[in-house]
């Protein structure tokens, strides 16, 4: 049997969403590691794949979270095993630190449905090239970071300039595509009044850019 892809969980209610759904459509096996439980983090070497998911919380947070020290370290030691590695919103940040980069807070808070655009960079870029000249996502965050040395900027916009990128076999990804109407319902009771999702809208983009990084999956396993 294949190894399974590794999906790492911060808080309850921003579980993987459509990346679940869409890996078990193409018999791909996941484990989800809840870090919120103290659950042990897999090794690299056992692993097809690596998904960080987002949370409030920020990737300097070690005080207040032991654990995020490890996860960076395990980051990185994936992109260093050439795993492919997908970071979502607080897991691009985690992704960027594994990598040196400098986290910070952002101008503001950017919340709720938006678009980013595609930089030139990312033209052939298999996961957010064919998106170009923009992409329809949901924002959820107030820190950014700095693109680490030798990475590919792939998407940003006014508010947030780095809001993807892609370093070796690793993509990060500051905004959200894996939303479904299970994870939108668990999202509801934490977002601010008069802020929603567009689960139709997102659906198909997340088809397609989480599709795009299983298909790196599977090439890499064979």
């Amino acid at each position: 049997m294949s190894p399974p892809i590794a999906i790492l969980q911060h808080v309850p209610h921003e579980g993987p969403g459509a990346i679940a759904t869409l890996a078990a459509k193409r018999g791909m096996a996941t484990t989800v590691t809840r870090l919120d439980l103290d659950d042990p983090l897999p090794s690299p070497d056992a692993i097809a794949g690596l998904v960080v998911l987002g949370g409030p919380m920020g990737a300097d947070d070690a005080e207040e979270h032991p654990w995020i020290v490890p996860e960076r370290v395990l980051v990185a030691a994936t992109l260093a095993h050439g795993v492919p590695t997908l970071g979502v919103c607080l897991g691009a940040q985690v992704l960027a630190r594994s990598q040196g980069a400098k986290l910070m807070r952002g101008p503001e808070p950017e919340m709720g449905m938006g678009t980013v655009d595609i930089a030139a960079a990312a033209r052939t870029d298999p996961l957010l090239g064919p998106e170009s000249p923009a992409l329809e996502c949901f924002h959820w965050h107030g820190d950014t970071f700095d693109l680490p040395a030798g990475a590919v900027l792939l998407a940003g916009n006014a508010a947030y300039p780095h809001q993807a990128f892609r370093i070796g076999r690793g993509w990060g990804l500051q905004f959200h595509v894996e939303v479904d109407g299970g994870l939108a319902g668990d999202w509801a009771p934490h977002l601010p009044d008069g802020v929603s999702v567009d689960v139709p809208a997102l659906e198909p983009v997340g088809r397609r850019v989480i599709g795009a990084w299983l298909d790196r999956v599977e090439a890499a396993g064979r």
